[in-house]
């Protein structure tokens, strides 16, 4: 039995099958994702509730004691925790950067740190066992031992960097997600300032609404209310919104607030200038994406439907030569 199973793990047609399974069953979840999709906007608005429960226990605690830290964020696991601390990872693997891009990510907090620390040890080794196990014992590979250590360490490096390639892609999703949202955002709160409404309740107003479009934009625009109302610098609230985003346009508005908070500018021209701003340029992603697209189907064409092309054409053609010459 073990031998049959060894020569099936082994025979590359049953290795390309099986491939081939899990590339059409990975189609099949990305296509019917769009429609068992669910609406994550209560769970983000816990989130969000639990970060303004944080901030507000954080700056009491600060006022009474500089010492004492209180935090109601999830706390880690506890054998992760031990890991991370007993290797020292936070200071060979982390810095003021990584945290920054987890909170671009939207994992606020201790807890997501830790795992991804816990991670990048982690999943190396792991991915090295695999690749071992499979080179040595199941895969007929006529290769030197050398070469195959240096394929399990290449498979562990790959590892290493897995976490920070998820992050990055969640980043760059959320990032989109706000983009595309932002303009209609300003538009909302220009509008808000201009019926007179402080900056405060705006941010609330904006956040409720543009949920539906937007999940990530509502959820930092909640952050942004809890902080202006719990901090005592306002400043820091719109910077720490820019710096959570990592978005130009953003960070342009968040300049343009903070220098209406210390100067006391109106704000309602710069915002309608900032707004149009932002709707051009995303009208010019637009035509960016819609002008790249000839040169993209350009091998698909070639390679899929011109020859089909070819056989429904010459296909008739060439059935009548062959009956005329028997």
């Amino acid at each position: 039995m073990l031998t049959t199973i060894y020569g099936y793990m082994t025979d590359p047609q049953v290795l390309f099958a099986v491939f081939a399974a899990i590339a059409v069953f990975a189609t099949v979840v990305t296509i019917g994702q769009a429609f068992f999709e669910r609406d994550r906007l209560a769970a983000r608005i816990r989130s969000v509730a639990l970060e303004r429960e944080a901030i507000r226990a954080r700056e009491r605690a600060r006022l009474v004691s500089k010492a004492s830290r209180v935090s109601l964020r999830n706390e880690p696991k506890a054998y992760m925790r031990q890991i991370v601390e007993g290797f020292n990872l936070r200071k060979a693997l982390a810095d003021e950067g990584t945290v920054n891009r987890l909170r671009m990510a939207g994992y606020r907090g201790q807890a997501p740190l830790v795992v991804f620390l816990f991670a990048r040890l982690v999943l190396p080794l792991v991915l090295f066992v695999v690749a071992l196990v499979y080179i040595f014992a199941l895969a007929n590979l006529d290769q030197p031992p050398i070469i195959k250590i240096l394929i399990a360490l290449l498979v562990a490096y790959v590892g290493f960097y897995a976490p920070n390639l998820y992050v990055s892609n969640v980043i760059s999703k959320r990032q989109q997600s706000i983009r595309r949202a932002w303009p209609d955002a300003l538009d909302l709160l220009l509008i808000c300032v201009e019926s007179g409404m402080a900056a405060e309740p705006s941010f609330r107003k904006v956040s409720e609404e543009i949920g539906v479009q937007s999940v990530p934009l509502a959820e930092e625009l909640s952050l942004t209310t809890a902080e202006l109302s719990y901090l005592q610098d306002r400043r820091q609230a719109y910077e720490n919104l820019a710096a959570r985003t990592g978005l130009e346009p953003v960070k342009s508005v968040m300049t343009a607030l903070v220098q209406a908070e210390r100067y006391g500018t109106p704000l309602g021209q710069a915002l309608r200038v900032l707004a149009q701003e932002s709707r051009d340029q995303r009208m010019s992603a637009a035509e960016q994406k819609a002008a790249a697209l000839p040169p993209k189907l350009t091998v698909p064409m070639i390679l899929f439907f011109l020859p089909v092309l070819f056989g429904v054409i010459i296909g008739p053609a060439a059935i009548q030569v062959i009956a005329v010459q028997q």
